[in-house]
């Protein structure tokens, strides 16, 4: 593929674009790994229409920005199932669905993810089951410079124990859930601009304030994100839509509004690095 023929739009001003003109399925050359991975440092999230993929070639392009990441969900799995891709699945017998909640990926572990690529290939009959995005850049960035300055010496503690225990017990990695301390402002390693990393899923306290402190301050931030329109954007799937999340600078809210229909894919998610504080 020549990296001439892709085309970028943006979705809006501030996070997302659409990807067009490339061939997820073919080699993918040097010059176009690099307008892509421009594109994720720029825009955060990554949509990809009408791409034929199997887990080979899903995972192939995971590899092209990192090692593959096993979710600890997998840790568990059974003989003959490839621990490097995660199901993504809801339907008529489903009492919940992944990621109904906004967060960011994995964030109890020492280095959580760099970014999750989800490839869908059934959606909804009548629609629905739409994924919101916010750039925790653009959330950093809208807060009062004294605000801005009072987080960038805090740092955050986060668990799986949170979400995962009372929901599902069942899925307890041998040794327990990790559980990681993180810069509450990291600096993004591709574009160097600095991004709130807290999410209400996996971020249990403020290290150096006390609980009250700590339970409203968390609060404040978490409303600050998940509530500003103008942070967001919203994908609408269709079979054969691949996107890419930078996990860096990104939250995301998986919208169960479909039930009983049913929706499927399959995500790969990429290693990162330890978060640098900003």
């Amino acid at each position: 593929m020549s990296a001439d023929a892709m085309t970028l739009t943006p979705l809006n001003p501030v996070i997302g674009a659409e990807i067009g003109g490339v061939d997820l399925s073919r080699p993918v050359s040097p010059a176009l790994f690099a307008k892509l991975e421009a594109a994720l440092n720029a825009h955060h999230v990554l949509v990809f229409r009408d791409q034929d993929l199997t887990p080979e070639t899903h995972k192939a392009f995971g590899r092209l920005f990192g090692p593959l990441q096993t979710h600890p969900y997998l840790n568990s799995a059974g003989p003959g199932e490839d621990y490097e891709i995660l199901l993504v699945k809801a339907d008529q017998s489903s009492k919940f669905v992944a990621g109904e909640e906004w967060h960011t990926d994995l964030t109890f572990e020492a280095a959580p993810p760099m970014g999750s690529i989800l490839y869908v290939t059934q959606t909804p009959a009548n629609g629905g089951g739409d994924t919101m995005f916010a750039s925790t850049v653009r959330a950093f960035e809208a807060l009062s410079p004294p605000m801005q300055a009072f987080l960038k010496g805090l740092t955050a503690e986060h668990g799986g124990t949170k979400p995962y225990v009372p929901g599902h017990p069942e899925s307890l990695p041998a040794g327990g859930w990790p559980r990681a301390t993180h810069p509450v402002v990291t600096r993004h390693p591709g574009n160097g601009r600095s991004a709130l990393f807290v999410n209400r899923f996996f971020t249990t306290k403020i290290a150096e304030l006390s609980y009250p402190e700590s339970d409203a301050l968390l609060e404040m931030l978490w409303r600050h994100i998940e509530t500003r329109v103008d942070f967001q954007c919203r994908v609408a799937w269709r079979p054969g839509t691949l996107v890419f999340w930078d996990n860096r600078c990104t939250q995301h809210h998986a919208v169960w509004d479909y039930y009983p229909d049913s929706r499927y894919g399959h995500r790969v998610t990429v290693a990162g690095v330890k978060p640098v504080a900003a």
